[in-house]
């Protein structure tokens, strides 16, 4: 008999399960909360875009940025999936993921070995952005997830730039988020065992920005980037 998908939550407040959204394994691990899922987007600027090429799955890392209850991923105009986004209706199936990675987890047993982490998943129908006023915010909103307040502080682009520029939109409509916390689950029978078992914490960390050789030194480092 199969497993009951685990709850959706109530109202609003949460996406609904889906076939493709509920895990095969660990699912207590998996919450289809939108507080948790748009945290553990905000926090990251890297997903993975996957698709179907010519009856072969292809996965290719991107920058993305989320406004409300979508995702944006921008990219050359010769590119294939945004091409492919944008040739005719319905759009492009893919599959956007992120992850972050908090902690190494070290088991007793090689078998146990695991790590903390914290990830997104979403399905659903890529398409293009062809309202020029969308793009201009999509842009911006891909610019600020990498850096907070950037994309105030350069210079927009220019018509030539965005003619060059594709970018598609994904809802956030089939999503899950999975999340592993804690130590080891070690074996009973293995508690006993000279090996050291714990969790080396694993964080993002940013180095003091580095500027450019020809940059006026009158120009000071902002403060969107001093609180990296």
């Amino acid at each position: 008999m199969p497993e009951t998908p685990p709850p959706a939550g109530t109202g609003a407040a949460s996406y609904e399960p889906t076939e493709r959204t509920v895990p095969s394994r660990s699912r207590q691990r998996a919450s289809y909360d939108k507080e948790t899922v748009h945290s553990i987007l905000d926090a990251a600027y890297l997903c993975h875009l996957g698709f179907v090429r010519d009856e072969a799955p292809v996965v290719l890392p991107t920058l993305f940025g989320r406004i409300g209850e979508r995702l944006y991923v921008h990219g050359s105009t010769g590119s294939r999936p945004l091409r492919e986004a944008g040739a005719a209706d319905p759009g492009l199936s893919v599959c956007l993921t992120v992850t972050h990675v908090d902690g190494l987890v070290l088991a007793r047993s090689a078998f146990h070995h695991s790590m903390n982490y914290r990830s997104v998943v979403v399905h659903g129908i890529a398409r293009a952005v062809t309202d020029p006023q969308e793009r201009r915010v999509a842009l911006d909103a891909i610019v600020d997830q990498a850096v907070p307040g950037r994309s105030k502080d350069s210079r927009p682009a220019d018509a030539k730039e965005l003619a060059a520029t594709a970018v598609i939109r994904l809802d956030l409509d089939e999503v899950s988020a999975k999340i592993r916390t804690g130590g080891p689950d070690d074996e009973p029978e293995d508690l006993s065992l000279p090996y050291w078992a714990g969790v080396v914490p694993v964080a993002r960390a940013y180095g003091t920005p580095v500027p450019s050789d020809d940059l006026d030194p009158a120009v000071q480092v902002p403060g969107y980037l001093r609180a990296l």
